[in-house]
């Protein structure tokens, strides 16, 4: 059970506090009120109303469509509802716009960290990881370097043409990584989208994949962290880093890895995390889209210098997916969705850097 402390006491991992707002202040800094919860709706609507997101999708997990052509086949569920519905987007994003992350790490080792989560409404600080040698002496005489991601900012930072191609570039990016249909479907590829919520190797089986020995987030024996939710989430780090974040615990989903794949908008969630937060050296891919990303001078070296939908794919699967044009089954799939999604949302792509050609992984 979390215990909490007085605000100058310092936490160990799992551990919460209650903060003053001059404490939340003083160690969070300000928080806009453009960021709140109740501000989630509207920012999407005004984006992306909900007509036009269904027609973009229309053979998404759980709808008609999708029931009428998967059924019969090896991975069809009969009991499966609108798991990527507009309704479970809005309310994922109106739930994680309550929390804040901050991640501490000592100058030139941003190996060397520890992350902090914040109920903004409770005003609840909790330490979720710590570097075993955060606080070591060799450590202690370098410079803490913070980040602090609002995850309220979501489609709320920069130009309206910066919120709306971010919408699109989130769209886009998880379509492609849960795209179904074959050749032959109708509307194939860019009208499959959102077609599955699962790695498909793994549905339906009993397998144990994506485990790995980790002392901050150990596997539940017996299970699986293979690829689950539109961002695919995989390995026992990942889901346990998300666990905390989303909970202030890391067990719910090193325990139950399943839920992710039982809930639509906890699997939105899991999605909207990893596009705010900052992977260093990468930086998130909501600060490339919203215009608050500054390349360093090794960023350039290896091409990464024109913020846009490009460098979010080299965040996202750069090691994979780096230096290639739309030559490329993969690239070509992601960048005709987000052409589509931006047309949708009545927005140029022009002069945006949109494959990954020329770009090696940060």
């Amino acid at each position: 059970m979390d215990m909490e402390f007085n605000a100058l006491d310092k936490l160990q991992v799992g551990q919460s506090r209650v903060l003053t707002v001059s404490e939340v202040t003083a160690l969070w800094g300000e928080t806009d009120p453009q960021y709140s919860p109740a501000n989630a709706i509207a920012a999407l609507q005004n984006a992306l109303p909900q007509e036009e997101y269904e027609g973009l999708f229309p053979y998404r997990i759980g709808t008609q469509a999708w029931h009428e052509y998967s059924a019969g086949k090896p991975h069809y569920r009969g009991d499966e509802t609108d798991y990527y519905s507009y309704d479970n987007l809005v309310a994922a994003i109106t739930e994680v716009a309550n929390l804040k992350y901050k991640v501490e790490y000592r100058e030139a080792h941003p190996d060397n960290n520890r992350v902090f989560r914040l109920d903004k409404a409770t005003k609840t600080e909790t330490l979720i990881y710590q570097n075993a040698a955060f606080d070591s002496a060799e450590s202690e005489a370098a410079l803490i370097i913070s980040q602090t991601v609002d995850f309220g900012s979501f489609i709320k930072e920069g130009t309206d043409l910066n919120r709306k191609r971010e919408l699109a570039a989130f769209l886009a990016n998880i379509a492609h990584e849960t795209g179904g249909g074959t050749p032959a479907s109708p509307g194939f590829p860019l009208a499959w989208g959102l077609y599955w919520n699962e790695e498909i190797s793994c549905i339906n089986t009993t397998g144990i994949h994506y485990v790995e020995e980790n002392d901050s987030f150990p596997p539940a024996p017996g299970k699986s962290y293979h690829g689950r939710g539109p961002i695919q989430l995989s390995w026992n780090y990942n889901y346990g880093l998300i666990s905390a974040i989303i909970y202030g615990t890391k067990d719910k989903l090193l325990q139950e890895p399943e839920m992710i794949v039982q809930d639509g908008k906890l699997a939105f969630m899991t999605a909207l995390l990893f596009w705010m937060t900052p992977q260093p050296p990468k930086p998130s891919a909501h600060d490339v889209m919203a215009g608050s990303w500054t390349p360093s001078d090794t960023d350039r070296a290896k091409g990464l210098s024109q913020p846009g939908f490009g460098i979010t794919i080299m965040i996202i699967n750069g090691n994979l997916e780096g230096n290639l044009d739309e030559s490329d089954r993969r690239i070509a799939r992601r960048v005709g969705l987000y052409r589509i999604i931006a047309a949708r949302m009545g927005i140029s792509t022009e002069g945006e850097k949109l494959n990954t050609a020329g770009m090696s992984p940060f």
